[in-house]
């Protein structure tokens, strides 16, 4: 490689900056101890300084957005079953698979506290619902393309991903079996 060339870093310094920060807000919101979850404490957990912090996020609010962001779609995929009714089955069980686990659950709680926010914590709220709505879509095009008539996104979204957030937020128990499954039977009984 020439001296002029710019040299790649996949996964470099930037990556673990943001892995760690994020690994931070994990920890303290984790912690019972934590009173007050703060970019000073957040950067001090993280091993950087908190001018990196919010020179990349500018505000609490922003980077538990962008946390929450990250970590809930990195565990909720996008099924292919081959039927409606299998996809957003598999879909709500994944996304409640991981909206209750501990993680998930305190991820939901931490998007809830970042609201309103800064306009870049809404922004970044506003582009996770767009890419969820964009996978229900997705999953809608499908069922279309089979010759299944599925129902409009926000039936889906008031339907199957409201009470799961609602019960993340509010409930003390992880749904009982079969939970997806009636959500969605539900759903496609209207």
């Amino acid at each position: 490689m020439s001296p002029t060339q710019p040299t790649s870093r996949p996964g470099g310094r930037s990556e673990r900056v943001r892995s760690a920060v994020h690994q931070a807000v994990i920890d303290l919101l984790s912690d019972p101890d934590v009173v007050e979850l703060t970019i000073p404490a957040i950067a001090q957990r993280a091993g950087v300084n908190h001018t990196s912090v919010y020179r990349r996020w500018g505000s609490r609010e922003a980077l538990l957005t962008d946390v929450a962001i990250t970590r809930l779609e990195e565990d909720w995929p996008l099924p292919d079953t081959g039927t409606l009714r299998g996809d957003l089955t598999e879909w709500v069980a994944a996304g409640a698979a991981t909206v209750f686990k501990p993680e998930g659950r305190l991820l939901v709680r931490a998007m809830a506290l970042s609201m309103p926010g800064s306009p870049q914590a809404q922004a970044e709220r506003a582009q996770l619902f767009a890419r969820r709505g964009g996978a229900i879509e997705r999953i809608r095009e499908r069922a279309t393309a089979r010759g299944e008539n599925p129902p409009p996104l926000d039936q889906i979204l008031d339907q199957l991903i409201a009470p799961l957030y609602m019960r993340a937020l509010f409930g003390s128990a992880p749904p009982p079996p079969g939970y997806p499954e009636l959500l969605v039977e539900r759903l496609l009984a209207t």
